[in-house]
């Protein structure tokens, strides 16, 4: 009995040390030996192979994860579950977060690739100086169509061309409050970043008259649902558009006349990272312009890297429905950082479109 309870006591004590030495490891580390960074992103947004490459040159595990909108993913860094090391929001997302106390300081003396970025891309005024984040990629707005299921010869030109007769049941929007809205505030003349419950409530009754033809109001489905065919319309992100593209080449894109967002995602560190100096290795890597010129060809977003440019096709980087000229961006408008309250309204407006449109 003696030698059973010894043998009992020796494991519970073994046990012990072993959680404790584990537990010191963890709260010095964040992780054991730094070997790992967990990486947050949008869907369908980098190569997987550069994964496995990073992972390789540096002998960093990358955990990856995904998430459908800057709202969601905001959410869940500010409730702190998880310590994400790297996450790639939009500009309007990394203002907020930064009021917030979300962001931990960008050192770029550990981001020497930082000197390949265009110069446009940088210092831009949601975050002066770069002091929180790092250019990723950069698009537009726009509506993909088939010219081969138009019957009216439709260019979209402009965005009353989505309310035409003809495409009853045929246009698909993407499931996004800031960009449905904002297709009611471009058609109009207003602003994308309006706070004037007016012209909100305007733009809504306008999205209403557009309900006829929609036929849904969807996420990264959209993408294989033009590839197929199924639709003849879609408001889509540019790279959005370059990836139904690249399978289906009766597809065409356009940016409307009337103006159109130009947006921005850019790699930040949360405050609740583990591994922040993994999390500059990260970064560094994804600018290496070899790295973010195949990032580039595989999403088919826009990417900021100049050097990278340099080794893409120029039949790519030359096509200026992706890389819109500096004058034709005049007539495009960032998002910004709408507050609380006024988000709170785009969304419930932009629900109550949604709720018309069933």
């Amino acid at each position: 009995m003696k030698d059973i309870v010894r043998a009992t006591i020796a494991i519970v004590v073994i046990c012990a040390l072993l959680f404790y030495a584990n537990f010191q490891l963890n709260e010095t580390t964040g992780r054991a030996g730094n070997d790992t960074i967990s990486v947050y992103n949008w869907g369908e947004y980098i190569d997987p192979e550069l994964i496995a490459e990073f992972e390789e040159e540096t002998g960093i595990t990358v955990v990856y994860e995904t998430f459908d909108s800057n709202e969601a993913m905001m959410t869940k860094i500010e409730q702190g579950g998880t310590s994400y090391d790297v996450a790639i929001p939009s500009e309007y997302a990394i203002e907020k977060m930064k009021e917030n106390k979300l962001l931990i300081p960008i050192d770029h003396s550990k981001i020497p690739n930082l000197q390949n970025i265009d110069p446009y891309f940088l210092d831009l005024p949601f975050d002066p100086g770069n002091e929180y984040s790092i250019p990723y990629f950069w698009g537009t707005v726009g509506i993909a169509f088939n010219p081969a299921l138009l019957e009216d010869n439709l260019t979209f030109e402009s965005w009353e061309d989505l309310w035409d007769a003809s495409l009853n049941q045929e246009v698909i929007l993407v499931d996004g409050a800031r960009e449905v809205m904002g297709v009611g505030l471009n058609t109009l003349g207003y602003s994308l970043n309006t706070n004037d419950e007016a012209q909100l409530y305007e733009a809504t009754e306008k999205l209403k008259t557009l309900s006829p033809n929609i036929k849904a109001i969807i996420g990264d489905e959209i993408v294989e649902t033009m590839r197929r065919g199924e639709a003849a319309v879609a408001l889509v992100w540019s790279g959005q558009a370059a990836d139904i593209m690249y399978v289906n080449e009766d597809i065409d894109f356009a940016v409307p006349i009337e103006g159109s967002n130009l947006w921005f995602d850019n790699m930040i560190i949360p405050k609740t990272a583990a591994n922040v100096e993994g999390a500059h290795k990260f970064i560094n890597f994804m600018l290496d312009p070899e790295i973010a010129a195949r990032n580039a060809d595989y999403v088919g977003y826009s990417t900021p890297n100049e050097k990278a440019i340099e080794l893409m096709d120029p039949e790519v980087t030359g096509d200026e429905r992706f890389y819109p000229t500096e004058e034709m961006r005049e007539r495009l408008e960032v998002y910004q950082n709408l507050g609380v309250e006024t988000l709170g309204l785009y969304n419930e407006l932009f629900l109550e479109f949604k709720m018309d449109a069933q």
